[in-house]
Parts: C-alpha cells; sequence; structure tokens
C-alpha cells in the first residue's frame, strides 16, 4: 500500500447532502460576498471613488444603494495615492468617517510579504470585513512573459485563500484593455487567470468621458449576472444608481416555511435525525424518514439561517448529532431577518 504523508479529506455524497452548511456571508447583500473579487474600469473612470465610497459605507455599516452592510473594519491600501490626496477625497465624501477604516499606502508584494502584513493587520482587527487594494498592478512583481496565465491565477491563488481562510472579501482595483469588446469581462487587462481565480467580477464603464454616465457589470460565483446603471454626482463625489435595483423575486419553498415553523416551536434541539424525525410526526403529524429530514435541512439551511435558526452537526462513535438553535427576537427593525422569529 503507498503510503501517503498528506492524504486527502474526502466528504462522501450521501454525506454532504445531510450536512447542513452556513450561508454565504455578503459584506454587501447580494453584491460583495467574502471571497477575492476584481474591480476593473478604464484610468481615471471612478473606480477610486467608488472603491472608497464602498469601504466607507461598509466601515459605518451604513447601506449601499439601498443595499445592507455588514459593519466591520475596513483597510484600504491606496497605492496610488498620498495621503493627503486621500484626506481631500474623504473631505468631498463625508465629514464623519470613522476610526474602523484604516488606510495605508505603501505595502509588500504578492508573495514577497504582503499577506503577512495583511494577516498581521487582521490579527490586529479580528472585526475586519473588507480589505480593498487599489490597485493590483502596485501588488505584482515584475515577471517575465514566460506563462502569464500561471503567474496570473498563482498570484491571486495567494490572495484568494487569504479571503477564504479569514472569511473576509478582499476587493482588488484593476485596469481594462484598450481594446473594446462585447463582452465587458473580456476588457480585463491580463489573462483569464485573473477571472478564473475570482469568485466576482465587476467592470465600470462610463457611457462616454464627457458623461457622468456609467455602468457597473457584474458578474459572480455567489451573485446574479446584472448591470447597474449608475451616475457620478460631483457635488458628494459618489456613484448613484440611476434606475431601481431589480432582482428575481426568490421563491420561497413551503417546506423550507413549514421546517421553519417546526424548528422555532421547538426553540433548541440536540439529538439525531431520528430523534427529530419522531419529534416531527409527534407535532406536525408530517412523517419522514431520519435520512429524508437530515437531507431537507441541510437544503433549507441557509434560508433557515437568515431566519434565525442556526443548525450544525457532528458525528459522535454511535451517531451524528444535529444542534438546533432558534435565535430569539432582539426587538430590532425587521428589516434583518435574523431578527425575525
Amino acid at each position: 500500500m503507498i503510503q501517503l504523508t498528506n492524504k486527502l479529506t474526502t466528504i462522501d455524497a450521501d454525506t454532504l447532502l445531510s450536512t447542513p452548511l452556513p450561508a454565504t456571508r455578503f459584506i454587501v447583500d447580494n453584491l460583495l460576498p467574502e471571497g477575492l473579487h476584481l474591480l476593473a474600469g478604464a484610468p481615471k473612470t471612478g473606480k477610486s471613488w467608488l472603491a472608497l465610497w464602498t469601504c466607507l459605507c461598509v466601515s459605518k455599516g451604513k447601506p449601499m444603494w439601498a443595499l445592507p452592510t455588514a459593519q466591520g473594519t475596513v483597510l484600504y491600501l491606496c497605492l496610488e495615492d498620498s495621503y493627503a490626496r486621500i484626506q481631500n477625497r474623504l473631505f468631498q465624501i463625508t465629514d464623519d468617517a470613522p476610526d474602523t477604516l484604516h488606510f495605508a499606502n505603501l505595502s509588500d508584494s504578492i508573495g514577497g510579504g504582503l499577506e503577512d502584513q495583511i494577516k498581521q493587520f487582521l490579527a490586529e482587527h479580528p472585526d475586519t470585513v473588507l480589505v480593498v487594494i487599489d490597485t493590483l498592478q502596485k501588488i505584482r512583481d515584475i515577471i517575465p512573459e514566460t506563462n502569464s496565465y500561471a503567474n496570473d491565477y498563482r498570484e491571486l491563488s495567494l490572495l484568494k485563500e487569504l479571503a477564504d481562510q479569514h472569511h473576509i472579501a478582499l476587493l482588488l482595483i484593476h485596469h481594462l484593455r484598450k481594446m473594446n469588446d462585447n463582452d465587458p469581462m473580456n476588457m480585463i487587462s491580463g489573462t483569464t487567470g485573473l477571472s478564473g481565480v475570482t469568485d466576482s467580477n465587476f467592470v465600470l464603464k462610463r457611457k462616454d468621458r464627457s458623461s457622468p454616465g456609467a455602468e457597473l457589470h457584474c458578474t459572480g460565483r455567489d451573485i446574479e449576472s446584472r448591470t447597474l446603471e449608475l451616475a457620478f454626482r460631483q457635488g458628494p463625489h459618489t456613484w448613484e444608481l440611476t434606475e431601481p435595483l431589480t432582482s428575481e423575486k426568490t421563491f420561497l419553498d413551503p417546506e423550507a416555511i413549514f421546517l421553519s415553523a417546526f424548528l422555532k416551536s421547538l426553540q433548541n434541539f440536540t439529538g439525531t435525525a431520528t430523534e427529530l424525525s419522531a419529534l416531527l410526526e409527534q407535532e406536525t403529524g408530517e412523517i419522514l424518514s431520519p435520512s429524508a429530514l437530515a437531507r431537507k435541512l441541510a437544503k433549507h439551511a441557509p434560508h433557515l439561517d437568515k431566519s434565525g435558526i442556526h443548525i450544525s452537526s457532528n458525528r459522535t462513535r454511535d451517531s451524528r448529532q444535529l444542534h438546533i438553535v432558534c435565535a430569539p427576537c432582539d426587538g430590532g427593525d425587521g428589516n434583518d431577518e435574523k431578527n425575525r422569529c
């Protein structure tokens, strides 16, 4: 038998279908989740203004285009700007910047110390939710063009691993090619190795140089592909929506509603799927096998989590234990699904 020093860790399909997993956390609701992201645009299109305003909204916990944000510490590496320029931009956007928004205009490069610098910041500020690097090119070493795709993929993989490991959103500001394309994503400078690694890509395109109007093209693994119509307002120096946000209505599965009502009636539960299945039949008359119930809980775990019902599981020597906790109402404003009981 072959002896491996680093054996693969696997999970079988049956276990995966029965294991509740946490919902994707969004830093900006339905727009910017945890992970690695790229915002690209031509020079002087207003990318940095958009990045700074995003940082400000998240650090304050204020909505961005009516989209709720996850408040936390934010790090903005403004590597093409002086502190004086950033200060001037802040004065034009706000007179109330929080101390949870941090800036640095010098950093090491990818693979040359940058990851350790960010990790040190995260250790000192464990509530950090967003890191913005402006621009990507400033943190890259000059590498001979031997295999551009491999270099792009390798460098961004280091940053994605960092974002995933620490559950933060890491947003890279980047440039576009000069050549136009029907697909804005094809205009991102560099090889497809960049967009292959990132979780989301955003392209900011001005309609023309003399117009304040622009389009923000959005695509990603955890967001819907769409185009936001924007206009740059010189007064507040922010990008504003010129058309209301539209989104396909999410069909709320009656099964999820049924499970939510049942689990909230229990408040807390620790036990096996067999025991929970017996409780379900006793309380509602619904008959589900333990395995079928476990799979339904896993399937609807993201919705249940947003509703304040948190499900986890662990395997003991004899069985798999389910742990269910229904968070009590906290008297919030009703906009946060986690406040609903």
